[in-house]
């Protein structure tokens, strides 16, 4: 992907550093290796690397709002360009559920047994050919002065009825996408998963802006 236009980067004052809004270095390393395709200038660092901050509260009621919020937030406190993604798991059968919840389900910001758990219970009795779900996923970019750009992708698939594999976190046990027919997402390779997520695609949509 070309580097991108000078008007691009003048208008989101992006300077050389984005401080990633997650404690998840598997969510910083895919950040950097597709977003550093359109800004191969930036360095993309945990906003942890950089202090102990507070977590903001994330209320909003879709994955976009949240995204944003965190993304503001680090940017704000770190004086950087800040990028942050929201990603969930919506189930047709549940309408929509656990959607931007996924994380904390159960009750627990992640607890990834308890939410597979609930889910499972939640999913009993369905039928196969309704079990029909997606994850979703909103990636946004904030500059210091408040400018931002974002991305959204979702990854097809259905709910399975035992959870299969190590791999991954989150629901991924439980999950199987349409793009890897037989596997889960915890079944897939890093490289295999990260081809098709979610994430990826929201990455791919956010990239393209800069582009």
């Amino acid at each position: 992907m070309s580097e991108p236009s000078p008007d691009a980067r003048k208008r989101l004052d992006l300077g050389d550093t984005v401080v990633v809004a997650t404690g998840n270095p598997h969510k910083v390393t895919e950040i950097a290796a597709i977003l550093g395709r359109a800004l191969p200038a930036v360095r993309f660092v945990a906003i942890s690397e950089l202090g102990d901050f507070p977590e903001p509260v994330e209320d909003g009621d879709t994955f976009a709002a949240n995204a944003r919020i965190k993304a503001l937030a680090a940017a704000r406190e770190t004086g950087l360009a800040a990028v942050a993604d929201d990603s969930g798991l919506c189930v047709d059968a549940l309408r929509g559920e656990p959607g931007v919840m996924s994380a904390r389900w159960a009750g627990v910001h992640g607890d990834d047994p308890r939410n597979n758990a609930k889910l499972m219970a939640a999913m009993e009795g369905v039928p196969e050919e309704e079990r029909t779900a997606r994850f979703r996923s909103a990636v946004c970019l904030v500059a210091p002065d408040g400018e931002e750009l974002i991305g959204e992708g979702a990854c097809e698939g259905m709910v399975g009825f035992e959870p299969r594999g190590t791999g991954g976190f989150g629901y991924d046990p439980l999950f199987w996408p349409d793009e890897t027919p037989g596997k889960t997402m915890a079944e897939l390779a890093p490289d295999e998963k990260n081809a098709i997520s979610h994430r990826f695609h929201a990455l791919e949509a956010l990239a393209a802006q800069l582009a």
